[in-house]
């Protein structure tokens, strides 16, 4: 960019057809979003300000904002925040990105536990297994004033996140974080849930190269990581999962499309579950899996 005055029209016009050049995806929201948390602002407030003039210090720290992006580091780990279920979560490279599909996770939940009478006291005690920024746990919390809610990681870093956006949403008095691989986190602790949920590593080892740079080269593999056929995770958690859920309790999980089916095949050589379903989500692809324990 040459050096001149700029206003924050200018700006984005200039940086949106640059961007769309460089094959960056939503030239123009990046564009916007990143120069709003340049300049410690909203996109609303910036289309209010159009005119604006903007310092060179400014325009400085946006060039960087946009060097960092044309490297194809997600935005939202320039910024540190995304939104998930109407909150602002912190994130960084320790955890994925919460996608709007998980929602769908929390969606079902809240749906499955509306007609259950939980064994504890009447407050529901939900497991998120595999937390991540802590997205759907602290959501859950805000939907459950009287919930308790664990939630796992293995990676200690994630859940030093979590912690923060809990934190953050008031919620951190009704979790509880706890560190280890799936299961492995109650091998000293004897309890069941009311629902246990999970968005685990579901993508096959052999299609990740062929993911996007934002994807296979900033966001935790650990994370992703499904392995061979992208099912090792999946079949952990169902097979080992009637052991920790109460009677009339459900399993709901995020996976691939095409893991719904042999999800449900798997859940259905497993005594202990009674009911099953897929859910589609707002694309109308299967998305979530769920059964109840009989």
């Amino acid at each position: 960019m040459p050096s001149k005055s700029w206003t924050i029209r200018d700006l984005l016009k200039v940086t949106t057809d640059y961007l769309k050049t460089k094959g960056i995806e939503s030239p123009r929201l990046t564009s916007d979003i990143l120069l709003a948390h340049q300049l410690k602002t909203d996109r609303m407030t910036l289309y209010l300000n159009l005119d604006q003039p903007l310092t060179k210090s400014e325009v400085a720290g946006y060039r960087f904002l946009i060097k960092r992006r044309l490297q194809r580091e997600p935005v939202q780990y320039i910024t540190g925040m995304q939104e998930f279920w109407s909150l602002d979560f912190q994130v960084d490279p320790a955890v994925l990105i919460p996608r709007p599909e998980t929602e769908l996770l929390v969606e079902r939940t809240i749906e499955a536990l509306k007609d259950l009478t939980p064994l504890e006291n009447g407050c529901p005690r939900i497991l998120d297994l595999g937390t991540g920024c802590g997205a759907i746990a602290v959501s859950l919390a805000k939907e459950f004033p009287k919930a308790l809610i664990y939630a796992t990681d293995i990676s200690v870093a994630a859940l030093r996140v979590a912690q923060v956006n809990a934190k953050r949403h008031e919620v951190s008095d009704r979790i509880r974080f706890l560190q280890g691989d799936l299961w492995d986190a109650f091998s000293n602790r004897p309890i069941t849930f009311d629902a246990v949920l999970s968005n685990p590593p579901y993508i096959p080892a052999e299609d990740y190269p062929d993911l996007s740079p934002e994807i296979r080269e900033y966001e935790p593999r650990l994370a992703l990581d499904g392995h061979e056929g992208g099912m090792h995770f999946i079949k952990k958690i169902v097979s080992k999962a009637p052991a920790f859920i109460n009677p009339g309790g459900w399993i709901i999980l995020e996976m691939a499309p095409n893991q719904t089916d042999k999800a449900l095949t798997h859940m259905g050589t497993i005594a202990a579950y009674g009911e099953k379903t897929r859910i589609r989500d707002y694309s109308r692809h299967y998305r979530v899996v769920m059964a109840q324990r009989i």
